[in-house]
């Protein structure tokens, strides 16, 4: 490195050539600045909108309340079957209410939870979609 800069600068300045000046900053422009804020904010809010609207579940693994299965009997209305402790409860739900149907004497087994893969799921409806016409 010194070889180099022996060989290369100390015969330019004592020619008396100058170096080339270091470039000045480049100027900032508010506009800009401000537009790149306002769209970060914008990207924000949006996202923030959109993970409320996805009604995340509860991740925290309340054990204590189960939702143990559901039967849609309507566009918004449904009948849910909840584990509550020990007890079982039959809830109809509404799109602007909740109400105890029935309150189960012996509880039902709660089903397996096995979750199939997409592939399977998608070639089951496929094949009731077949099925149907």
């Amino acid at each position: 490195m010194f070889r180099f800069v022996t060989l290369t600068l100390i015969p330019l300045l004592m020619a008396g050539l100058s170096l080339p000046a270091m470039a000045a900053p480049p100027e900032i422009n508010m506009t800009t600045t401000f537009a790149s804020l306002m769209l970060v904010v914008m990207l924000i809010l949006v996202l923030a909108v959109v993970v409320k609207k996805m009604r995340l579940p509860n991740l925290q693994g309340d054990s204590s309340l189960k939702v143990i299965k559901q039967i849609p009997v309507g566009q918004k209305e449904r009948i849910v079957l909840v584990q509550v402790g020990d007890e079982q409860l039959l809830v109809g739900v509404t799109q602007h209410n909740i109400s105890l149907l029935n309150k189960l004497d012996t509880p039902l087994a709660e089903p397996e939870m096995e979750r199939p893969d997409f592939a399977s799921q998608l070639g089951k409806l496929l094949k009731n979609d077949m099925n149907k016409q």
